[in-house]
């Protein structure tokens, strides 16, 4: 198994959701299925089929939950303050053609891209790790390679 580095907001979220699948989600499949067994003949009943097929879908998302909150590995990026790029930074660059974006380099449970969250281990947030300000960088992108300079280094989340 490998390590899940993950920032404390992070791994709030994951335990927020495995709680809510637990205590809310789970409970409300099983009443639901419970009621549609009661009604006897269960080969045409919807609820019963959809309603086991959902608790399937949960206990399957709370043993991967689970996997990851035992493997995560905490990085506040708040204590990791340097002035090179490393896991948690939020991380100015600017494209060839002049466009500016914000990205901010964090684990695989945490990415979205609406809001510049990229894993540490995608070809960005890798050629990033170990950068500082003003150095260049160049990826590889399905529409060939882009040079990308780091203009602003922050680590504050």
């Amino acid at each position: 198994m490998s390590i899940n580095y993950i920032t404390p907001q992070g791994l709030d979220k994951l335990c927020k959701e495995q709680e809510n699948l637990l205590r809310v989600e789970r409970p409300k499949v099983v009443k639901t299925v419970t009621w549609a067994a009661s009604l006897g003949d269960r080969s045409e009943n919807a609820d019963y089929h959809y309603g086991k097929k959902r608790l399937r879908e949960i206990d399957r998302r709370l043993r991967y939950l689970k996997k990851r909150i035992e493997m995560a590995e905490v990085v506040d990026p708040k204590l990791c303050a340097s002035s090179k790029i490393q896991f948690g930074a939020k991380v100015l660059i600017e494209t060839e053609k002049g466009l500016r974006r914000y990205y901010t380099i964090v684990g695989e449970d945490e990415i979205s891209l609406q809001k510049g969250r990229i894993s540490w281990k995608s070809p960005i947030g890798k050629s990033l790790l170990g950068k500082e300000k003003g150095d260049f960088i160049v990826v590889k992108t399905p529409e060939g390679e882009k040079e990308l300079e780091v203009l602003e280094i922050l680590y504050s989340y």
